[in-house]
């Protein structure tokens, strides 16, 4: 009788599992792109065209989520679904690129009959089973690969340069992987976006509270950002340094070095100042913050799940004396700019001499100094100095 039960819940098991599997490939699609990056070397002629392939999922509102990166300087999008051979245009709705997240959708309702939409699930944790779904590099039809969660954390966004809260998981994750969902348990926990270059097994996946936030930031028809502090800081694990903050020893709080002008804290944050809480959560001495059970992450996690506009409760030790400051959420405030995508360049010429703001992508096309290369890394927007133009040509 036991094994009857054991053999009709393994049944039942097996047919739910086989049909999490139809469902999530068919919520999931591949994309053809073609691209023209701009050419900053010489700005005014157009960037040489590319394509390429990624992937993406279906989601609620007959909408495709994706990559950033996937549709950047896109000039023509197709997708394609799962065992179908027709490519049906598309067109970018929204795109978020310092999330790495975008929304393209397709006219043609044809294109979305014998799909299904993703279900969304929650933050996934460690040793937790996931599979990634999608259309990487080594052939045409659906890939499936699985692996287990190995940490969750702040890592930086390789097409962003942008600090964010990433899933890391072992599951092979290549290119044309991009944008395509990572289930768990038939839910969809996040998006492929980068691997690890160098190592092994180490993949990163945009998880859902960066997707979420970035639905509920478009739902007013425009993108207006991840918000940043826009700040500098140090530990302040010296116990001396402490003492003369007038910090009290429980490990808390950083010293607050710089603060952009125009940024969210300009006017509200000082050089000096001992940040030791944001909306009520301690910041520890080393600029981590509690998250879930054990862990601990970077506390720019905080900020980067509030949407522009927003005030937060920033608590403060500034003189020795402990105060809370409003801080109203706005987008980074960079004195050189960092990645860009979907805009031309901007240059000016004057007899002959060609002038360009400072950029990232100027520096890598057209070589720098230390000097000019330290404005990029270390410069920080002041009254007197919003922005660097350089001598190009």
């Amino acid at each position: 009788m036991l094994s009857l039960i054991l053999s009709i819940c393994a049944a039942a098991q097996s047919a739910s599992a086989a049909s999490n599997d139809r469902d999530m490939r068919r919520a999931t699609v591949q994309i053809h792109f073609t691209a023209s990056a701009p050419d900053y070397a010489q700005p005014w002629q157009p960037g040489r065209q590319g394509g390429g392939t990624g992937s993406g999922v279906i989601i609620e509102g007959r909408r495709i989520l994706t990559n950033g990166h996937v549709v950047a300087n896109a000039a023509y999008l197709s997708v394609r679904k799962s065992g179908d051979i027709k490519k049906y245009p598309a067109r970018v709705a929204y795109v978020g690129h310092d999330g790495e997240t975008a929304v393209i959708t397709v006219d043609d309702e044809s294109f979305f009959e014998d799909t299904v939409t993703a279900r969304f699930g929650g933050l996934p944790y460690q040793r937790d089973k996931v599979a990634v779904y999608g259309y990487p590099i080594g052939g045409t039809d659906l890939s499936v690969t699985e692996g287990i969660v190995s940490r969750v954390g702040v890592t930086v966004y390789s097409h962003s340069a942008r600090a964010l809260l990433a899933v890391q998981t072992d599951a092979a994750i290549n290119p044309g992987n991009s944008g395509g969902p990572v289930f768990q348990d038939g839910k969809l926990i996040g998006i492929a976006f980068q691997h690890s270059a160098g190592a092994q097994n180490i993949g990163y996946v945009v998880p859902m509270p960066i997707i979420e936030r970035f639905l509920k930031d478009i739902k007013d028809g425009r993108y207006d950002g991840i918000p940043e502090l826009g700040i500098w800081w140090q530990s302040t694990e010296n116990d001396s340094l402490r003492k003369t903050l007038g910090l009290p020893m429980d490990n808390s709080g950083v010293l607050v070095t710089k603060v952009a002008y125009g940024a969210s804290s300009w006017d509200a944050l000082k050089e000096g100042d001992a940040l030791t809480k944001i909306d009520g959560i301690k910041i520890g001495q080393d600029g981590t913050i509690p998250f879930r059970n054990d862990e601990r992450i970077d506390f720019s996690d905080l900020i980067s799940r509030h949407q522009g506009g927003e005030k937060i409760d920033a608590t403060v030790v500034r003189g020795g004396k402990e105060q809370v400051v409003k801080i109203p959420m706005k987008p980074s405030a960079d004195l050189v700019p960092g990645p860009r995508y979907d805009a031309k360049p901007s240059y000016f010429i004057v007899g002959g001499i060609v002038f360009m703001p400072l950029s990232d992508e100027l520096i890598a096309a057209r070589g720098a100094g230390f000097r000019v290369r330290s404005l990029s890394a270390d410069g920080m927007p002041t009254p007197e100095r919003t922005e660097v133009v350089v001598i190009s040509h």
